[in-house]
Parts: C-alpha cells; structure tokens; sequence
C-alpha cells in the first residue's frame, strides 16, 4: 500500500494552526488569571484606604481564591479580620498559612507572629503565651519577650514577669530596675496578705537594692514597719527617702507625719519637712507641716498661715479653699454655702493625673489603671502640673 504524501502535507500546517492556537489560548488564559488577582488585590487595597472594611475583605477573600499560594494576600486578610475584632477568621487564616509546608522560614516566623496576636487581642493568654514562646531565636523575638511581659503583668505573675525581664535587661533591650523592684514590692504585698512579714520586708530589701532611687520600695518598708509599731525605724527609712528620691516625699509625708508624732520625733521631723518643702513644695507637703505643726502645739492660726503663705510660692485654689475652711467672716451665715462652692471647684484638682494616657485617679497609683504604664503618675496633683 502507497504512502500518499498530499495528506502529510496537508497535516503538517494544520497541526502547527492547532498548536499554535493552543498556546495563544494559554497565554490569554494565563494573562487573565494574572490580571484578575492584581485586580481584586488593589481593589481591596483601595477599599481600606477608603476605611471600606468590609469590601475590602470580599476584595481580598476574591484575590486569595484566584491565587491561594500568595501569602501577603492572607497576611493582609489576617490583619484586616484581626482589626476588625473578627479574631476567630484571623487565627484561621494563620493556622493555614503555618499549615503549608512551602512557606518559608520567614513568612513561617511571621505567621506565627500574627497568629500570637489574634490570641492576645481575643484575651487568650495562655494561647497567646504559648505561641510567643515559639519565637525565641526569631527576628520577632524582642516583640514576642514584650508581649510575654505585659501578659504577666495583666495576670499579675510577677516572678514570670521578673524573669522576663531580666533577659530583656541582658539582650540589651532597655533598663529595667526601677520595673523589677515594682515587681518585688508587687511580691511584699501579697506576703503581707498571706501574713508573711519577714519575707515582705525581705522581698522590699532586695528592691531597694535593686533599684536604690525608686520610692516605693522605701514607703511601703515605712508603711509596714508603722504596721509592726516600728515607728521610729519607719521614720529612718522615709528620711533616707529623702536624700534619694525627694521630689516624691510628698507622696509619703502624712505616713512620716504620723510615724514621727508616734515616735517622739515630732520637731526633728518637722524641720526635715519643711526643708524638703522649701525645695519642692506641694500640697501634702502642706498638709504634713500644718498637721505636724499643731501636734507641736503651734497655734492653729500660726499654723494655717502656712497655707496663706503657699500662695506665695504657687496659686492655688485647694490652698486658698484650706485655710478659708478655718477662717471667720465678716458674713459668716454664708461660709457654710462658699464652702462647699470653693471645695467643689477644688475637687478635680487634687486628683493624680496618668502623663502617658491621661487616666485621673483620686489616690496615686505606681502603674497607671488606663494604660497600664508604670511610673506615669507624677507625684504632684492636678492643680501643681
């Protein structure tokens, strides 16, 4: 049987028309898909430009379908259902990304830390410590030790928290003295509750040495040995407070006031405070040296001229509203309703005012209940800042 050549001839340039329309097919097929995910990508990211949240979710849930293997697109779906509050669709979303065995080492570290944070925005903390301990050796490692410390902090593990801390003071990751010896005193006082004295004056100790300039540690030893009726070592501790840390004396003056009328050391202490005053005056300050002034058997009229004599130093309406409390006037029938006038007005500012966040509180407190920054509080009330 003869070979006929016309039908090879006739199949060679159909099989290249063929082939040739096949792989423009592909071509057009693939630059589709290539223009589509682009598409929704930058349309989601137009929608959160324009704060449209929910459309830029769709957006960016149509752009991980077209392309389910790019991982910045469920990074930015991650942190948008995270924003959101949505913190269930987050984990998810990172789960899977950890789930895939291509990632690489770097987006595998940085899903874990987005995954870290969906479980401390939701408050699962035991999660969210879980997966911040998986970042050790990681570039998120500073991050992940911050977020440690803060979660023991929040549930008040001071030992954890001390020891966080340490290895961030060691990494070189700031100073954190004045932190730790807040940590120990934070231990004092629950020995104390747990009626454990030694070991709370023994915990107080180390955070004096820990941190010899930070205040608390000498007035809570103050306040404690008051407690023990060591009235006279109490007023050695705060006289020690003193030379370190005296622009927070005011804070303590009331305790050494009190502490000194105990121990027979009323004049002493008297002339202490009002030096201390002359260098940094404030209202407690005020109130310690009237207070101890008349226990001296000062005339209460002499006594209260020091209020007077503040407004000299600085106006003060809480100042002014003291010594009018006292005073007699020419209508005296009306000082009961100016009074309360005056001593309304001053309220607000006798308050102790968080310079971090803002929060006002009428006691003072060493880390802020707002934002929970310590050592935010400046030791002044309202009115002197």
């Amino acid at each position: 049987m003869e070979f006929d050549l016309s039908w090879l001839l006739l199949g060679l340039p159909l099989a290249f028309v063929l082939g040739w329309g096949a792989s423009r097919f592909d071509i057009r097929q693939l630059r589709l898909e290539n223009r589509q995910a682009p598409k929704a990508y930058f349309k989601g990211l137009n929608f959160l430009l324009n704060e449209q949240q929910d459309q830029a979710i769709d957006a960016f849930i149509e752009a991980v379908q077209n392309d389910p293997d790019t991982s910045e697109l469920h990074f930015a779906l991650g942190n948008l259902f995270r924003r959101r509050g949505e913190y269930e669709r987050a984990v998810r979303v990172h789960e899977h990304l950890l789930s895939r065995a291509d990632l690489s080492r770097t987006d595998r570290e940085r899903a874990q830390h987005a995954l870290a944070l969906d479980f401390l925005k939701a408050g699962l903390l035991d999660r969210a410590e879980a997966a911040l301990h998986k970042l050790e050796g990681s570039p998120f490692e500073s991050q992940a030790r911050l977020a440690l410390l803060a979660i023991y902090e929040r549930s008040r593990d001071w030992p954890q928290a001390a020891a966080i801390a340490e290895r961030m003071d060691q990494a070189g990751q700031g100073r954190f003295n004045a932190r730790q010896a807040h940590y120990l005193c934070e231990q004092a006082l629950s020995l104390v509750a747990q009626q454990d004295v030694p070991g709370a004056l023994e915990r107080l100790a180390e955070a004096r040495t820990t941190a010899p300039e930070a205040p608390r540690a000498y007035i809570e030893t103050a306040r404690l040995l008051a407690l023990q009726g060591q009235h006279s070592q109490a007023c050695d501790t705060l006289q020690h407070m003193a030379r370190v840390a005296p622009s927070h004396l005011s804070l303590a003056a009331p305790l050494w006031a009190d502490c000194a009328q105990a121990a027979q050391r009323g004049p002493e202490t008297l002339a202490q405070l009002d030096a201390i005053y002359q260098q940094h005056p404030s209202l407690d300050l005020l109130e310690a040296l009237v207070t101890l002034s008349q226990a001296q058997g000062v005339p209460t009229e002499v006594a209260r001229e020091r209020y007077v004599r503040h407004l000299d130093k600085e106006p003060s309406l809480v100042a002014a509203a003291r010594w009018l409390s006292g005073e007699q006037l020419s209508h005296e029938q009306f000082h009961p309703q100016v009074q309360r006038a005056l001593d309304h007005a001053a309220k607000p500012l006798i308050r102790y005012r968080c310079a971090a966040c803002g929060f006002e509180a009428k006691q003072y407190f060493w880390q802020c209940p707002g934002c929970q920054s310590w050592d935010s509080y400046p030791a002044q009330r309202v009115e002197e800042l």
